[in-house]
């Protein structure tokens, strides 16, 4: 409007006709969609008006009292009920109302009306004068607010037909400050107390526990139920548990109780299990049991903790027990509480649900397990392959002086056979602990699996089938070709353990694709294109709660001397360290199912190398230049400077780091390749290295170690001109590495 009265103005201030019929025209309008924008505003009033009355004709019947208020609080409209409970509402505060019913309320219809206006809609359970109510806010149009007051079951003030006693109620502060209590409760403790710890006699507060409380009639046991509300605040119900309680009234309570409780005797004999043990302990009925029937893991006799726990010792302090049930591991945290009843000891048991947190637990010890496992086996392995090294390339030296006339060539030629078993064991334990050293390649697992059959069938034995399945449209994986030949061996050899009787093992191959994450067994496998290799077998199957233990270094479900339990943690250590997944499903009775899950290569792969290249890289018999060997262990040293003399090469020799940085200072030492170990006392080889390049920085390295090469490069850069030589290598490997780095 002030737009259009602005383009008369005008019109009458020009001279100009053109000017004043243009600014005519322009008021005209804008006095035309001012027109209709005002219509349009009447007409939505008079709809959401009318709504408005629509439903304040439905809520006039409504059992609960219902108001609606504006933005400020001022109540519009109040339904019968509302008028019946609080009587002339309208143009009184919503505030003002609910006091009377709910203490705290000017905070509680703050929070409703904050989340109120970021979601819609909000409600809030709250202890009123005569029990529990529930308060429902809706945010309606025109700023209104529509409210409802909805008492809850069995205690709202709206209840109708005879009620049961209402417990007694109270609210605590984050402070242990008492806010409110309910009559129920002053008429039990006499008062109006401030403090929680006025009249609970056996602190901490455990929810869910039996604790004393003073009364004016004397100290009275009570079951405690929490629950925790708004802004910090916990409101505790307290249910009577002492033979002051009429019989009826204790069972009645008791079963009620939304807690898992067991009435026990000293002896272990279940008087009474409320629904919620019943329901825990998946039985119809425990009465009359004995508690040790469901309860397992103390590590004494469980009659011997209820009779201490009887006599007053050891009181409230929680044992974790496992449940004796066929369908899952379940553990239940146990608290007991000590009642009187007609003049002997009974214990009230109270039961919590500890399944989740003992799994953690496990999962933390598991890991804990493994990791220091995975350090010894790491450890172990790198000493070994110290002394490896030494004896297979002393016994090399050896066999350069004797040819196959010789009387002791054959000798030679089995210790050095079995150094290789040795340092084939050895990588067992590094791949257990994902140490070892791959050798990745891309490759076809069709290929592979059917370079592989001949051996497999021939370990599979006569009563076995072994059928293999594969996906037409496979995707290559990369991957250390020996490592997963070795994958495959352990898990068709369980596969043939567990049929006895024979039967058939299935090889299944496919492309799997994962449009989304797929979370199982706590491991989460990322979404991308997989190849999958099921190995599934007939066999008498596993346990259920010796599922997720089937990886574990040392656990085996074969017999006393029939399996180390090393074979499927070894599978677990190589599957992981290729970037797989591997799960397992079992039925006993109807066989097993693992499953690796193994990265997809969809790009093309590479052509295999010429069969000439390698006889191309053989090392010629003589070398020439000067190489600086770093290593501490005096045996490998004495072998590798051997070896390398006899190839041409002049060698420097230096025990640490240390030293070989201080024949480096002078300048006149022209050094052509560095050979030194990895993990060596004081400097390591990588920073010793590092230091030496920055003044000779054409100078190339050997690093060798009986670590894995991923070992030492995780979080640093990579050395210029450096390859890796994984302990034990043999005279031959070592010559034609350092000729290479050489050329």
């Amino acid at each position: 409007m002030l737009l259009a009265f602005a383009c008369l103005v005008f019109a009458f201030l020009f001279a100009d006709m053109a000017l004043k019929l243009g600014f005519f025209a322009a008021g005209g309008a804008f006095v035309a969609v001012a027109g209709v924008a005002v219509v349009t505003r009447l007409g939505r009033r008079r709809t959401v008006q009318r709504d408005i009355e629509v439903l304040e004709a439905f809520a006039e019947d409504d059992p609960a009292p219902i108001l609606t208020t504006d933005e400020t609080g001022s109540v519009l409209f109040a339904n019968a009920a509302a008028g019946h409970l609080w009587g002339a509402a309208p143009g009184r505060a919503i505030g003002a109302l609910l006091s009377e019913t709910v203490t705290g309320a000017d905070q509680m219809l703050e929070r409703l009306r904050q989340r109120t206006r970021e979601g819609g809609i909000a409600q809030e359970d709250v202890v009123g004068r005569e029990g529990r109510i529930r308060i429902g806010l809706r945010a309606l149009a025109g700023g209104r607010l529509l409210w409802r007051i909805e008492p809850l079951p069995g205690r709202g003030v709206a209840a109708e037909g005879p009620e049961p006693p209402v417990l007694p109620v109270l609210t605590v502060g984050r402070s242990g400050a008492v806010l409110y209590m309910n009559m129920a409760a002053r008429a039990l403790l006499g008062r109006r107390i401030r403090r929680l710890e006025d009249v609970l006699q056996d602190l901490p507060l455990r929810p869910g526990g039996v604790h004393q409380f003073a009364t004016p009639e004397g100290p009275r046991s009570f079951t405690v139920s929490t629950s925790e509300s708004s802004l910090g605040r916990q409101e505790i119900v307290l249910q009577p548990l002492d033979a002051s309680e009429p019989e009826a009234a204790r069972a009645g309570g008791f079963d009620h109780v939304p807690v898992p409780l067991l009435n026990v005797t000293p002896d272990g004999r279940i008087l009474h299990a409320n629904a919620r043990a019943c329901r825990l302990l998946d039985v119809a009925s425990a009465d009359g049991s004995n508690i040790s029937e469901f309860m397992e893991g103390l590590g004494r006799p469980i009659t011997d903790w209820l009779s201490e726990a009887a006599a007053g010792r050891d009181l409230h302090r929680s044992e974790f027990l496992r449940l004796a049930r066929q369908d899952r591991e379940f553990f239940v945290q146990v608290t007991l509480n000590r009642v009187m009843e007609s003049g002997r000891a009974e214990l009230v048991a109270v039961l919590n649900d500890a399944t989740e947190l003992k799994t953690l637990e496990a999962q933390f010890v598991q890991s804990q397990k493994m990791q220091a496992i995975g350090q010894l086996a790491g450890g172990v392995a790198h000493d070994f392959n110290n002394l490896l090294t030494a004896i297979s390339g002393h016994c090399d030296l050896l066999l350069l002086r004797h040819d196959q006339g010789d009387p002791d060539y054959a000798d030679l030629v089995q210790i050095n056979q079995n150094a290789n078993r040795a340092a084939a064991l050895v990588g067992q334990l590094l791949a257990f602990s994902r140490k070892q050293t791959l050798r990745p390649e891309v490759m076809d697992l069709r290929d592979t699996l059917s370079d592989l059959t001949h051996l497999l069938n021939r370990l599979v034995g006569e009563k076995v089938r072994l059928t293999l399945r594969h996906d037409p449209v496979l995707p290559a994986i990369r991957g250390d070709r020996r490592q997963l030949e070795q994958v495959m061996m352990n898990l068709v050899v369980n596969a043939r353990d567990a049929m006895t009787e024979g039967g058939e093992i299935v090889i299944e191959t496919e492309r799997l694709v994962l449009q989304e994450a797929l979370k199982r067994d706590r491991a989460t496998v990322a979404p991308g294109a997989y190849v999958s290799v099921k190995v599934i077998d007939e066999g008498c199957g596993i346990a259920p709660e010796k599922l997720q233990k089937v990886f574990e270094p040392f656990f085996t479900t074969k017999r006393t001397g029939e399996g180390t339990g090393l074979g499927l943690s070894t599978v677990y250590g190589i599957v992981k360290q290729t970037g797989g997944f591997i799960f397992v499903d079992s039925e006993q009775g109807r066989g097993s199912c693992f499953t690796l899950l193994l990265p997809a290569q969809e790009a093309p792969r590479q052509l295999a190398a010429p069969a000439g290249t390698e006889a191309q890289r053989r090392l010629a018999d003589r070398g020439a230049g000067v190489v600086m060997l770093v290593e501490d262990e005096a045996p490998v040293r004495a072998f590798a400077a051997r070896a390398l003399r006899l190839r041409g090469y002049t060698v420097i020799e230096a025990e640490t780091a240390e030293e070989a940085l201080e024949r480096l200072e002078d300048p006149d030492l022209a050094v052509d390749v560095f050979v030194t170990d990895v993990v060596m006392p004081g400097m390591d080889g990588p920073t010793w290295v590092r230091k030496a390049l920055a003044a000779r920085p054409e100078t190339r390295v050997v690093f060798v170690s009986g670590y894995a090469e991923e070992a030492f490069g995780d979080g640093q850069t990579v050395v210029p001109n450096s390859v890796f030589l994984p302990k034990p290598f043999s005279l031959d490997e070592l010559t034609e590495t350092v000729h290479g780095q050489m050329g």
